[in-house]
């Protein structure tokens, strides 16, 4: 573990455990958690013998809370100083929610043209956009992510337990496996970070349109979504992500949620070997 200092001056926090001269496989964290979100995924990864790495976006978890920069661009230059940090190569690049977004960006404007990528995942991810545009007429209205603001502004710490035992787990479902510890650590990695990234990160992960990253990307890429997401609702993100990448393999879960690398990690995680691995 240690500190990577950006062109701007941000200390990025990264976790980089494993044989050195192993395949990499980096882990990117959704809004407004940390790498600690990964443990389910890094660990299973290291047992296979990977290299496993993971870093705090600027202003989350342990990384800096620096007043600027909270916008997918400045995302996927942190990414970037990472990665260039550790010089990694032929790396497998997993992306969750807004970490799609960051997996997006990082891979088309940085990974593939310095031949750092072998391949990349997005789970769940927020691409091309989720805000509706006349470009993407099915997106979520202005109204839905100015709610979020308002809640998060108004109280961020009963927000953020709303969210994890809501929406994010699917445990607002009839009959949902509500698991307490997994609400408790979500809350415990939002409430590390900083109020303003959070705040200044919903609209990065919603309003950024990320359709020529997505062209950009050629390596090949896999696509996994919830058909019960109710953060980012898969018909307007996996479906169409699959659609504009050049080469897509999508898969849609019957029934999970957006946070189902977590909850159905032993679903998931096979999935995500054999694509590495094929």
């Amino acid at each position: 573990m240690g500190y990577v200092t950006t062109k701007d001056g941000a200390e990025i926090f990264f976790k980089d455990w494993g044989p050195k001269d192993a395949q990499p496989i980096v882990f990117h964290h959704g809004w407004p958690l940390s790498s600690d979100d990964w443990d389910a995924q890094m660990l299973f990864f290291l047992d296979k013998g990977y290299r496993v790495v993971a870093h705090d976006r600027r202003g989350h978890g342990r990384s800096e809370q620096v007043s600027d920069g909270h916008d997918m661009a400045h995302y996927a230059a942190d990414a970037a100083a990472v990665m260039e940090h550790l010089d990694l190569r032929n790396a497998v690049h997993i992306g969750h929610s807004t970490g799609g977004g960051e997996v997006a960006a990082y891979v088309a404007r940085y990974g593939i043209p310095q031949d750092r990528v072998a391949k990349a995942v997005l789970v769940s991810a927020v691409p091309p956009i989720m805000l509706k545009t006349e470009r993407y007429p099915g997106g979520l209205p202005i109204e839905v992510f100015n709610g979020l603001r308002a809640g998060l502004a108004a109280n961020r710490a009963q927000f953020f337990r709303d969210v994890a035992a809501g929406p994010f787990y699917g445990f607002n479902r009839e009959g949902a496996d509500v698991k307490q510890a997994v609400i408790d650590n979500w809350w415990r990695q939002g409430m590390m970070g900083s109020a303003k990234a959070h705040y200044e990160g919903i609209k990065a992960f919603s309003e950024t349109d990320q359709t020529d990253d997505l062209k950009a990307i050629t390596v090949p890429t896999l696509v996994l979504h919830g058909d019960d997401d109710q953060v980012v609702p898969y018909k307007n993100a996996g479906v169409l992500q699959a659609e504009i990448l050049p080469n897509a393999t999508l898969k849609i879960y019957q029934g999970l949620s957006h946070g189902m690398l977590t909850v159905n990690a032993e679903t998931i995680n096979p999935d995500l070997l054999a694509f590495v691995q094929g």
